[in-house]
Order: structure tokens, then sequence, then C-alpha cells
């Protein structure tokens, strides 16, 4: 009798033992073929960048009458218009007031100004175009700069859902008006400096106290 239960657990054992390695081995190939997915579709990504890019060097290349600048964010720009005499630009916080025309990279127009109407856009604060968000702080008040945007910086795989399509390359043409602090923002207080509270006009003065005398290794301002 002990030796028929004791067959009987081993062979429960074994069955259970078996189960467990055939269930390992079936989730292996999910693993492998999910790191090749991902692999492949970075690998897709990389060539469709190099691909826009390309596009885009050509279109500089046939105009050598026209200097573009290259930024550190992968998209280049040319000034149609350029100011040399007030050099601020916008932060974050500040008001924008812009007009903007969309073209495709063969200088179709998608959006013409008329189309959009004036823009305005809280820096660093709203949502917007990435490569918009990052070369509007580079503009100065009343230029006009003209952006060449690679997809993956412009409205990307989903395009805007409505003229512009997929992994579409952009061509954008900025002027920017003007750019204020925005009026609702708090004051920033200056480092040091405590808030002062306002005296009634019935208070008295405060009496001066004579001043102290100056150390001889104190420099005065």
């Amino acid at each position: 009798m002990n030796y028929l239960k004791l067959s009987i657990y081993t062979l429960l054992f074994a069955v259970l033992l078996v189960s467990c390695k055939q269930h390992e081995e079936a989730r292996r190939p999910i693993s492998q073929a999910s790191g090749t997915f991902m692999k492949k579709s970075v690998d897709r990504n990389k060539k469709l960048v190099a691909n826009e890019e390309e596009v885009i060097k050509k279109i500089i290349k046939s105009n050598p009458k026209i200097k573009y600048y290259a930024t550190r964010k992968g998209y280049w720009l040319y000034y149609d218009e350029k100011n040399t005499t007030d050099l601020s630009t916008p932060k974050k916080g500040d008001i924008a007031y812009f007009n903007l025309e969309v073209k495709d990279i063969d200088g179709k127009i998608i959006y013409s100004e008329a189309d959009l109407g004036p823009q305005t856009y809280y820096v660093d604060k709203q949502e917007i175009m990435m490569g918009l968000r990052d070369g509007i702080k580079m503009m100065h008040k009343n230029e006009t700069v003209t952006f060449l945007f690679p997809s993956h910086i412009a409205y990307g795989y989903h395009g805007d859902n409505k003229k512009i399509g997929t992994n579409q390359s952009l061509i954008c043409t900025v002027t920017l008006r003007n750019f204020v602090p925005d009026p609702a923002a708090k004051p920033t207080p200056v480092a040091g400096q405590t808030a002062t509270t306002t005296t009634t006009a019935a208070a008295k003065p405060a009496t001066p106290k004579p001043a102290a005398p100056t150390k001889k290794d104190t420099i005065n301002p």
C-alpha cells in the first residue's frame, strides 16, 4: 500500500515538473518576439529620420543664396526678416503674438496665414508643435523666420488629424509680432528683498538712528 502511494506521488510530481517546464518554454518566443519588434521599430524610425533629413539637406543645397542655420534640436531655419537692434527673446510664461504659414516639404501651402489667423501662445505653458515651441524662443520681435521641421518634431506619426498627414516634414514661416509678460503672473521677488507693509496716514514717522562709525576694513558701495 505504501508503495502504491509513493508511486502516485512520484507520478504527480513528475507531471507537475514537466508542466512547469513546458510553460516556461512556451513563454520564451513571446519575449524574443517583443524584443525583435522593438528593434525593428527603432531601426525603422532611424531610417525615417535619416530620409527626411536627406530631403531637407537637398533643399538647402539647391538654395545656395539662402543662409540656413542648423539647430541642436534637429531642424533648420533661415531669416526672411532679421531684427538686429532688439535682441530680447520670449521666455517661459510670456505671451507671444505671431503669424504662421505651414507648407509641406515641397513648398505647397497646407495652412495659410489667413487660414490660421493671428496666433497667441503662452510660452512653455501651452501645447504647441514641438519645433515651434523651441523655435519661437529663439526669435526677436518683428522677425520673420522660416523653419524646416522633420516630422518627429512636427506632428509625428499621427499628423494633426486634418490636413497634415503621417510622418510629414513641414516648412513653417513665423512672424513674431510681439511678446509681453503675462499680466496674470505674480512678480518674482528679488533675492534678499523682504515684503514691506504699507503704513497708515496716522502712523508716526520713524526716528532716524545715528549712523554707526564706519570700520576701516569696510568697503562702501
